[in-house]
């Protein structure tokens, strides 16, 4: 591992508010800067960033550390990673690595494995441009329309029906049978068989335009008809988006979300570069905060049809809850954006960008088809169920707005459906225009545990020392830093106390020092909390004293307990009796 000076360095040269904002958009509130947290779905800000301690926290979901931390959070990097990406953008000259076994193993892997799908990008395109890949070529130019330029860019290749010379062609180099089964090219039974044959291929290319993983859409009518690389320790299907390396570059104040390979290189091709889809699965909850990273307002363009459809109503609630702006798009009357393009052009489509219907009326026009509106009674049950969809938004201008909006645009009666709405909040907790709280959804922050008073005490204590450093000169006679019962407390006042009396109090290098993601977020909470400024001085004296005496009394009575010394048990119970003498002034 690096040394400490080091990572100290590292953390002294990058000013963690300006980290966070390149990922989160946040707003400076007091002394610290607040924003949503990237880590779990909410409405209401509880990300704090603070550029004085340069440590982050969460106060909804608990999540909390320094620069390192946050984007091996973020990004899914090892510390190592996350070092030298920082290093790198701080300009901090790292020494040589000396890695442990198990990090130079899997840095080895990682690397070769890249290595691996260059050589295979290369071979597949290859192979479109020779006579093997004539089929391909017909589909990709003559089908499809791309021309050779956006082929070129996008390094589509060709896995020929001949399997058998990539394989050939990566032994020939060297790489073992061990790293080629981690590469998700190939399968081992009685013999080797390439996982791609007959197929054009699609590099599946991560943000820094490295080749991750590959797409498959096999020539003629064998299943499955697209194939995806499995996952591996480059690819993972539910953190990467297909087109998102030339996307988040767009500049277009949006994001398109297709449904599959083409459809994004035929946006591209067209002039639409903020176009990305999933790649072979449906829209998760990490797709939705991977987007969030580089846009408010999201474009849905899936297939028009029933399962395009379906796929839609799946997508919206995940990306209204990392608080996006979503938008559908209508392609009628054809199927796809490669199709609508095709027949109608760039600048029609542009013109069906900019009339895209905002999601909540496009989930409504969904739920009226399933109604006979000239009935009163499936007019009565449309209208109920279009009531219970309202009470999703918790602001109430919010919810008034979209009754409005509805109500003007599915010809409904706006008094009737207010007072529908009013009646289903109020069995629900709806109350006086109150926030509704429906129950949580598992991506929700968990909730906090009840944690005894002795160990509240030391946690505030520590929380003061970070805050008022110059507490230490009047406590430092009464409370040691093994008096912190509490392992990982003990731990944190011995590495605070040490840095105070070197005169350089660091909180993100010691929250730094946790591995554990859960003892480091404790210790971020710890450093990220301040004091109450409405307390008056005397109040201030009265609480600081408390802490210090339930603290001290904690730490005696432990001792006790444990103690065989005769004499010692003496002292401490002298020292017990002197507690209420503690008075510490401010």
């Amino acid at each position: 591992m690096y040394s400490r000076e080091v990572i100290e360095e590292v953390l002294s040269k990058t000013d963690i508010v300006d980290l966070v904002s390149s990922y989160v958009k946040l707003k400076r509130s007091g002394s610290s800067y607040m924003g949503l947290c990237p880590f779990h779905n909410e409405k209401s800000p509880s990300f704090s960033v603070s550029g004085q301690k340069q440590l982050y926290h969460c106060f909804g979901c608990g999540k909390g550390g320094n620069a390192i931390t946050f984007v091996m959070e973020y990004e899914n990097y090892t510390f190592l990673e996350a070092v030298e990406m920082l290093a790198t953008k701080a300009g901090v000259a790292l020494p040589e690595q000396k890695y442990s076994y198990e990090d130079r193993k899997d840095k080895d892997i990682k690397t070769k494995l890249l290595e691996i799908n260059k050589i295979a990008a290369t071979y597949y395109y290859h192979c479109l441009k020779s006579e093997q890949g004539i089929s391909g070529l017909n589909y990709l130019s003559g089908k499809r329309g791309l021309d050779d330029k956006t082929i070129t860019n996008y390094g589509l290749g060709f896995a020929p029906i001949s399997s058998g010379g990539l394989y050939k062609l990566l032994k020939e180099k060297g790489y073992t049978d061990d790293i080629l089964k981690e590469s998700g090219l190939f399968t081992y039974d009685a013999k080797v068989h390439e996982k791609f044959w007959n197929r054009v291929i699609f590099p599946i290319m991560d943000v820094n335009n490295k080749v991750i993983g590959f797409g498959g859409r096999v020539m003629g009518d064998a299943k499955p008809k697209y194939l995806n690389s499995p996952e591996t320790k480059l690819f993972d299907k539910s953190r990467n988006l297909y087109g998102l390396n030339v996307a988040r570059s767009s500049r277009k104040g949006n994001m398109i979300i297709c449904e599959g390979y083409m459809d994004v290189i035929s946006l591209h091709q067209a002039g639409f570069t903020q176009a990305v889809a999933s790649l072979g699965t449906a829209l998760t909850p990490g797709h939705a905060r991977l987007l969030k990273r580089y846009t408010d307002t999201v474009l849905i363009t899936y297939d028009s049809d029933e399962a395009g459809t379906k796929a839609a109503l799946r997508a919206i609630p995940l990306l209204a809850e990392v608080g996006l702006n979503t938008k559908v798009i209508n392609m009628k009357p054809y199927k796809d954006p490669d199709e609508f393009i095709k027949a109608f052009g760039a600048d029609a489509f542009q013109e069906r960008i900019d009339k895209a219907t905002n999601s909540f009326m496009f989930e409504v026009s969904i739920v009226e088809k399933r109604y006979n509106r000239s009935d009163p009674a499936e007019e009565t049950a449309f209208e109920k169920e279009v009531a219970n969809m309202f009470l999703r938004f918790s602001e109430k201008l919010e919810r008034d707005n979209y009754i409005k909006a509805v109500c003007n645009s599915f010809v409904i009666p706006l008094e009737g459906m207010q007072m529908m709405v009013a009646n289903l909040g109020n069995k629900m907790g709806i109350v006086n225009g109150a926030k509704y709280n429906a129950s949580e959804p598992s991506t929700s922050a968990p909730k906090k545990k009840a944690e005894s008073g002795v160990r509240q005490a030391e946690k505030l204590l520590l929380t003061w020392l970070i805050n008022d450093v110059s507490i230490i000169d009047k406590i430092s006679n009464v409370i040691k830093p093994e008096d912190f019962i509490d392992p990982l407390l003990n731990s944190v006042a011995t590495k605070l106390y040490d840095q105070i009396k070197m005169g350089n109090p660091n909180p993100a290098l010691i929250v730094g020092d946790y591995t554990d993601e859960s003892d480091a977020a404790i210790v971020a909470s710890l450093f990220s909390s301040d004091l109450d400024e409405n307390l008056s001085k005397q109040e201030r004296e009265r609480a600081l004293n408390d802490i210090v005496r339930k603290v001290k009394k904690n730490s005696l009575d432990t001792e006790f307990n444990t103690v065989t010394d005769a004499i010692r048990m003496q002292e401490i119970i002298k020292e017990q009796q002197k507690l209420n003498e503690i008075n510490i002034r401010l």
